[in-house]
């Protein structure tokens, strides 16, 4: 009978937790205005609306450079720019392309070395409502005395009001949700003094932008 309790226990926390955690999308978006920081980083998706955020914000001097990580290795630059709505002479000067990362992991470690490069203290983040608490965990893991502020899209594929209403909408929030507790208790044991992070992360499939 305890064994049975604390089961159904873990159940009702893990429940409680998803809840909260598809509320929490649901709020990031549409987010605030932003603060002015040294450079900007947009993680790609499925869709471009992240892109054409982040080169807003670029445009609108919210940053000196971006850096869009996980790019397509056959997408060129002019390509990139032909389909972002938004691009202006910004684009031109102040945008790096990463094309080494295929996941959140490496996303996180594109912008490390592409920050440490260019000195900057201070990240704006762009990525989809449900992706960016992992991505900040992941980010502050490899930057960790770096200053990041989210910039949240709502993603379109996905309504974070009422998720639980379409199977695949559930699907992908509870897979996301699943992946951010791993990579929370990874942070944890690193914290208490226990491993560190592993060479691959909990998932694999960070979508590129399409040539």
């Amino acid at each position: 009978m305890r064994s049975l309790a604390i089961l159904l226990l873990i159940a009702v926390l893990w429940l409680v937790g998803l809840l909260a955690f598809g509320d929490r999308a649901a709020r990031a978006t549409p987010a605030p205005e932003p603060e002015v920081a040294d450079g900007i980083v947009v993680l790609t998706g499925a869709s471009s609306a992240r892109i054409d955020a982040a080169i807003q914000l670029l445009e609108t001097g919210k940053g000196k450079r971006l850096l869009i990580s996980g790019v397509n290795r056959e997408v060129r630059p002019r390509e990139l720019r032909d389909v972002a709505r938004g691009a202006g002479h910004a684009y031109d000067c102040c945008v790096d392309l990463g094309f080494e990362a295929a996941n959140t992991l490496g996303n996180a470690r594109e912008t490390a070395a592409w920050a440490k490069k260019h000195g900057f203290k201070s990240l704006i983040v762009v990525t989809a409502d449900y992706h960016m608490p992992r991505s900040i965990l992941e980010l502050r893991a490899a930057l960790p005395t770096m200053q990041f502020e989210p910039y949240p899209i709502a993603t379109e594929t996905l309504d974070a009001h009422s998720w639980w209403k379409r199977g695949p909408e559930a699907r992908r929030l509870i897979l996301e949700y699943s992946k951010y507790l791993v990579i929370l208790g990874r942070e944890g044991l690193r914290s208490l003094g226990g491993s560190p992070a592993p060479e691959n992360s909990a998932e694999n499939t960070t979508g590129k932008v399409p040539a």
